[in-house]
């Protein structure tokens, strides 16, 4: 252990070696409290995720059928003429903090209303597709972000509880394991020094 080997020897190598020791069990018992709360959260996100997950495998079918319908009784050329002049939807990601990971939290989708001057669909088909792959932008999109969240908190998680391993398993033993080999030996030094005086004391009186 690097920093057993570096501890001076001595009082003040185990104050050293102790003072180590409670920071590593500290950090240990706080990356603990964390990792319960990252856990409880991404149980929280895995249940959201899944839930957008559902609604995007829902709606984005449902608007495919009214496109097959509406290519069905107007064709292709009818379809590039309804989306003609459209303009692009907007999303917006809303980005929150959790126990320090940063993660969408939730998404604003904006799909803009078909302008006056844009020639209107041919069939009826057509206006239900448009509104239903509206639908499915949002599902998308807010599927899209749980997802991300997911992985981020996720990653945290599984970072967190290596962590918490290194400190419990490997470095906390080995300062444990150094603080007591510090501790015999300066109780063998104590106990040798006390040799020492008490065979100068008895000298001295002859």
């Amino acid at each position: 252990m690097t920093g057993a080997r570096r501890t001076p020897p001595g009082r003040a190598g185990r104050l050293r070696l102790r003072h180590s020791l409670d920071v590593a069990e500290r950090g240990a018992d706080l990356l603990e409290q964390k990792l319960r709360i990252l856990r409880s959260e991404h149980q929280r996100l895995l249940r959201a995720e899944q839930e957008a997950a559902r609604v995007w495998r829902d709606a984005l079918p449902e608007a495919e059928r009214w496109l097959l319908r509406g290519l069905l009784l107007s064709g292709e050329r009818a379809l590039d003429s309804a989306a003609a002049g459209i303009s692009p939807a907007e999303i917006a990601v809303h980005w929150a903090t959790s126990m320090g990971v940063r993660h969408p939290a939730s998404v604003t989708t904006s799909v803009p209303a078909r302008p006056p001057t844009a020639a209107a669909p041919t069939n009826t088909a057509f206006v239900h597709a448009e509104a239903a792959y509206g639908r499915a932008l949002r599902a998308a999109a807010e599927y899209a972000a749980a997802h991300a969240a997911d992985e981020l908190v996720g990653a945290e998680v599984l970072g967190t509880r290596h962590r918490v391993r290194a400190l419990r398993r490997h470095w906390i033993p080995r300062l444990r394991e150094a603080l007591g080999q510090a501790d015999l030996a300066l109780e063998q030094a104590e106990h040798e020094d006390g040799v020492r005086r008490r065979w100068v004391a008895r000298t001295a009186e002859r």
